[in-house]
């Protein structure tokens, strides 16, 4: 993952340092709803003034609108960076398949393993750069906003959103090694098969594409397996949260120990929390899998630079 990130920064690094403006921004306003939800609601039960709940509700519907920009603004810059990348990528094995043509090598690549790399293993993994880190960055600090707000308002209920929180990451890491495995068995089978198909007549039914097109089959459903699993267990932790929540929150304004606003908040905190929480997830499975696609790439790009060219995507 380190060369990745490498390579990664190496090509698209000055534009990097706007994406990860734009992703602090978005992630300090992360906890800034909630904060107005709790005032609106603590009024309202307080009998406040009129007044001033419309200008909390103004305030709200500002801050939402000017993330929601921000997020705009920061998905818009991410895919260009990563259309960027993908462009780089497409170039440089083509180039380098022109060149050992001219070269003549012996080991040329087949071509329906080029034609895959410069279709979907490209755009994956070029794709990727653009997010690798602003990405990470405005979840996990979204993570951190909604939970510290918690925490502050009141203690209990934050440490039940971090018991929350912790045994998902767990198990997304642990099932996550399991599933790169089998990406890398499916990108090798459709390789494989796509090789065969390119070079064949086409006559003649090949066996052997056969039984790869079944041992990807195969994978995925063992892949759809590990996701779903992971999934449902991702759905029951929340819903337990959510329902510690009503428990402990609940006690603790009938003890005076709290107030209904913070309890309403950290609801939505914990909601909140379900976005970004679940794009990280993809994005961990997702960095995992062009991990593997990406050192495959590399391994391709090898015998070029050994022969004089430069490793990595620069044009």
């Amino acid at each position: 993952m380190r060369e990745l990130y490498r390579a990664i920064w190496r090509v698209t690094g000055r534009q990097q340092w706007l994406l990860l403006l734009l992703a602090l921004l978005v992630a300090g306003l992360a906890a800034a709803p909630l904060k107005l939800q709790q005032l609106v609601i603590n009024s309202l039960v307080e009998d406040g003034e009129p007044q001033r709940i419309v200008w909390l509700c103004l305030a709200f519907l500002a801050v939402v609108l000017l993330s929601a920009g921000l997020k705009f603004l920061l998905r818009l810059r991410i895919s260009t960076v990563g259309e960027r990348v993908v462009l780089l990528i497409r170039k440089r094995l083509y180039a380098n398949l022109v060149h050992d043509t001219r070269a003549r090598a012996t080991d040329l690549p087949k071509r329906g393993t080029v034609v895959t790399k410069l279709s979907a293993e490209a755009e994956m993994v070029g794709a990727f750069a653009g997010s690798a880190i602003a990405m990470p960055l405005v979840q996990l600090g979204t993570l951190a906003s909604v939970i510290t707000f918690i925490v502050v308002q009141q203690p209990w209920l934050g440490l039940l959103v971090i018991a929350v929180v912790v045994p998902q990451a767990i198990i997304v890491k642990a099932l996550q090694a399991r599933i790169n495995v089998r990406v890398k068995e499916r990108v090798l089978a459709l390789r494989r098969a796509s090789d065969v198909i390119s070079e064949a007549d086409l006559e003649a039914l090949d066996q052997a594409v056969v039984e790869d097109f079944r041992a990807v089959y195969e994978t995925r459903k063992k892949i759809f397996v590990l996701k779903l699993s992971s999934k449902l267990a991702l759905q029951m932790i929340s819903a337990a949260g959510i329902f510690g929540i009503l428990l402990v929150g609940g006690l603790l304004v009938l003890d005076g120990r709290s107030d209904i606003g913070t309890v309403v908040a950290s609801l939505s905190g914990l909601k909140r929390l379900d976005g970004p929480w679940r794009e990280l997830i993809a994005f961990f499975r997702n960095a995992s899998t062009v991990r593997v696609k990406y050192e495959m790439l590399v391994r391709s790009l090898m015998p070029r630079a050994a022969t004089g060219g430069d490793h990595g995507w620069n044009a």
